[in-house]
């Protein structure tokens, strides 16, 4: 038997096994032997809980803890006879399972509020897979799904499980068995190419292991999401994917030079492997955020860079969010392009320094008491108005040097302060901490969520206020005790727009079915993102989540072709996890 159930990975929650919150002794404390997490990791962090109380307005140790229910409802296994008894001819038994722990596990992804809160308080999903299989080859997959479409079974390809947006959720009236393709197995480089910079990888990789095996050759892809340690580079192609260092390496789109995806109808692949070519419609282009809805992406061909020799951090602290966007939109449009920064408002920096293992105020953890004075007095920054940008820079030793010298030069025009590299590693290394911060709280009746959408720089801070009055107005119609929280950073800069990455909270203590409660809130704001002409989203893709939301910023004939191909390539709807459309 492989390793079906993830020796590292929690089952139901973010994160890795023996990494997480807890308390102890009244503290606040982050539990992990892991190096990335060595900023906040077994030290107490005493001013996060005081911090959490006073946002939201409440005691966070009323009442009992959300208790999760150990005993998960498992319906009974739908099964297709005619399918199960040839299944053998193509797998051995020991790679296709119907135990329920991994039939729930597949039902679902671990960063989605209100499916994870429907799996550990309630303890049941409307629909499950009824089998998962874990082929090993290309040749496994093409059978699996001549064989599904033989006896009209659905199939779901099933990554990392990091999905934000319910695409993994089963549709409750598929009547069918539902079959849940696991790629984890799928994990090799095929071949590198190092005259031409490319490599041919197969999709069930994580983006954690695949940076391991690339950076042993002298490379990187410099794909470089959130989701890094468990996310596959299938999963990005499905998503249309973007990253932390996309102003360095690009999106998913300008990394991946071609792929091959098996359909119900015969596999796609493209035979030319230039950066560019003319020749009629771009076929594959179709594919990218196809959110598992046309087959099955068995591997990629990505263009690879060299192994960065030097990597710098920065911050930089501005007196308001304004000036912060003001040194944004003058770095976007200069020649300097750091792989990473990343402008986060108010709100977010002091949550970020209140992670600090050290009982200080949050400007002493900045700064010491003389910068303390200089920023206050000198400078006047406000406490409450006051942001931080977090850089990261790599290449070459020159390439990093000039760098460094055009942000300061730049920065000191926005009235500045240089935070220094510590600041800026802490601010980037913050972002793998979030998910494990949103399951801890969830215990203690606080629902927590993310957003995100691509708008024009113009209307950032505008939408900022739009969202701000969207989520008071609804925290009161929908009775919610306390305060609701609200914070955002600025991720990525493109020529015309921005991506705008937005948290949210609420208590619920005492309030029935919160997690559709919590639902309300999360569509009001989406709305409110469209009206001021956001994307429904930048990165994350659609699924079910926002599926409602699809027909107000594509048009029906746009629909209509999306459809039509899915009416191609997989006509009696095999893949029939149903996103996007």
């Amino acid at each position: 038997m492989h390793n079906i159930i993830d020796p590292e990975k929690r089952a139901h929650r973010w994160g890795f096994k023996g990494t997480g919150f807890t308390i102890e002794n009244g503290d606040l404390i982050f539990k992990s032997d892991r190096p990335e997490f060595s900023f906040f990791a077994n030290k107490p962090l005493p001013d996060f809980l005081p911090y959490i109380c006073g946002v939201l307005d409440i005691k966070l140790f009323d009442g009992p803890i959300n208790e999760e229910v150990k005993e998960k409802v498992i319906p009974p296994a739908i099964i297709n006879n005619a399918f199960c008894t040839e299944l053998p001819k193509i797998l051995s038994e020991e790679r296709y399972t119907q135990e329920n722990i991994e039939r729930l596990i597949h039902s679902h992804a671990q960063t989605t509020s209100e499916e994870i809160y429907k799996v550990l308080y309630n303890g049941v999903l409307p629909r499950m897979v009824d089998m998962v299989i874990f082929p090993e080859s290309q040749e496994e997959i093409e059978s699996l799904i001549k064989l599904g479409s033989a006896h009209n079974v659905c199939l779901v390809p099933y990554g990392g499980g990091t999905s934000v947006s319910s695409a993994l959720l089963i549709p409750e009236k598929e009547k069918r068995m539902v079959v849940s393709i696991d790629m984890r197995l799928m994990d090799k480089i095929e071949w590198i190419d190092r005259d031409n910079n490319l490599a041919c990888i197969q999709t069930g990789i994580t983006g954690r292991h695949l940076e391991e095996k690339l950076h042993a050759e002298g490379f990187t892809l410099g794909h470089e999401p959130d989701s890094l340690e468990f996310s596959t580079l299938g999963g990005w192609i499905s998503t249309n994917a973007s990253g932390m260092k996309r102003n360095k390496y690009g999106n998913i789109e300008d990394i991946v030079q071609s792929f091959t995806i098996v359909t119900p109808t015969g596999n796609i692949s493209e035979k030319s492997l230039h950066d560019r070519v003319s020749m009629g419609m771009s076929v594959n282009k179709v594919i990218f955020g196809s959110e598992g809805n046309l087959g099955i992406i068995t591997k990629a061909i990505v263009r690879l860079h060299a192994k960065p020799l030097k990597k710098e951090y920065q911050s930089v602290l501005f007196p308001d969010f304004t000036e912060g966007m003001a040194f944004l939109k003058e770095l976007s449009q200069s020649f300097i392009k750091p792989a990473s920064i990343r402008l986060v408002d108010n709100n977010q920096f002091k949550f970020g320094l209140v992670l600090k293992p050290h009982d200080k105020g949050f400007i002493e953890k900045l700064m010491g008491s003389l910068q303390k004075s200089f920023i206050l007095k000198v400078k006047k920054f406000h406490p409450d108005k006051m942001c931080l940008a977090t850089i990261v820079m790599e290449g070459n030793t020159d390439e990093v040097y000039y760098q460094k010298k055009i942000i300061g030069k730049i920065a000191k025009k926005h009235n500045t302060l240089l935070g220094g590299s510590g600041n800026g590693k802490r601010g980037y290394a913050l972002t793998n901490v979030i998910a494990y911060i949103r399951d801890f709280l969830m215990d203690y009746h606080c629902i927590g969520e993310t957003l995100e959408t691509t708008i024009s720089w113009d209307k950032v801070e505008p939408l900022g206020k739009a969202l701000e009055e969207c989520i008071n107005v609804t925290h009161q119609e929908l009775k919610l005790p306390g305060k609701p929280y609200l914070s955002y950073r600025v991720t990525q800069m493109y020529h015309g727009s921005v991506c705008v990455y937005i948290m949210f909270g609420v208590y619920t203590h005492g309030i029935d079915q919160p997690e559709d409660v919590f639902k309300t809130l999360e569509e009001r704001m989406r709305e409110r993102v469209l009206e001021l002409g956001g994307s429904i989203s930048h990165h994350h893709g659609v699924g079910k989540l926002r599926k409602k939301f699809v027909n107000k910023v594509m048009s029906e004939e746009q629909i209509n072709l999306a459809k039509s191909v899915k009416n191609q390539l997989d006509p009696d709807n095999i893949f029939g996890i149903g996103n996007t459309y």
